[in-house]
């Protein structure tokens, strides 16, 4: 059973190149006839040479799924076998992303958004076909992800379970945020609005973020906070969700510590008029 699920899985999402697969198949009959590229008819398909266009679509292909499973490897230490990529949401719906997003710059609109409603059923994860992602990009877990159509994303992104990239209902045009390369937004975060997540920033887990934030920064809190870490690039490495900087307790610690000083002057300067006193009544 476990078997005939998981390839029942991974059919479906290979089934949406089944057009490609399909002239790879007559390329592949070409190759073996031996046929001149240029002159048989048996490698042309729709009036173009299956040569220079499907080998260079299939190519592509491999490579995004190579892409796909180096990128799940590096960010993901759960992994314990290369088969296990094949399960991940976060493969899964990328495949159908690009393959929707292709047909959404050609104007397929319809086709598109079914490819990308499709994907958000079997993986949780929804993705508008007109959102544009860079490379690196992954969802770890990835339940509740909600990416809006004019998101736009850089290379190295990375986003954790119940993320929204929304809008706040009230633009048009761009209305939905832009997230700057090596950017990571954690569990539960919420970005509304068109406006920029600098490069090299972090957004703490449940954070509400309304407004821009700068680069090399952390926003933690609802409504967001942005702390400076002094411009610091953070690496693309850092993938630690839990020691985030909480500038409310900054302040608490530096009023405490500022408090305790304070404290100290006043006991010091009572024990000096003590000693005045008892210097004047002995004059």
């Amino acid at each position: 059973m476990l078997y005939l699920e998981w390839n029942r899985g991974i059919t479906s999402s290979l089934y949406l190149y089944r057009d490609d697969f399909l002239l790879y198949r007559k390329l592949l009959s070409c190759k073996a006839k031996n046929a001149p590229r240029e002159k048989s008819h048996a490698c042309m398909h729709k009036g173009k040479n299956l040569y220079s266009e499907q080998e260079a679509v299939i190519m592509g292909f491999i490579k995004e799924l190579k892409e796909e499973f180096e990128i799940i490897k590096e960010r993901d230490p759960a992994l314990k076998s290369p088969m296990e990529v094949l399960l991940y949401p976060s493969f899964r719906v990328m495949l159908s992303y690009r393959r929707a997003h292709k047909h959404y710059l050609k104007g397929h609109f319809f086709r598109a958004r079914y490819i990308s409603q499709k994907a958000a059923r079997k993986t949780g994860i929804e993705i508008h076909p007109g959102a544009v992602i860079g490379k690196g990009f992954f969802i770890d877990h990835g339940t509740g992800v909600i990416i809006g159509e004019t998101s736009i994303i850089g290379d190295n992104v990375t986003l954790y379970q119940g993320v929204t990239l929304g809008g706040t209902g009230k633009e048009t045009g761009k209305r939905h945020p832009t997230l700057e390369d090596n950017v990571m937004v954690s569990a539960g975060a919420k970005i509304i609005g068109s406006f920029t997540v600098g490069e090299n920033s972090k957004i703490g887990a449940g954070s509400v973020v309304i407004e821009e934030v700068p680069p090399n920064c952390t926003v933690v809190g609802v409504p967001g906070r942005i702390v400076k870490r002094n411009n610091v690039k953070i690496p693309r490495s850092d993938m630690d969700q839990c020691n985030l900087p909480d500038p409310v307790q900054e302040d608490i610690n530096v009023l405490q510590r500022e408090n305790s000083e304070l404290c100290n002057r006043i006991i010091d300067m009572e024990k000096e008029i003590k000693a005045l006193k008892q210097e004047v009544e002995k004059n």
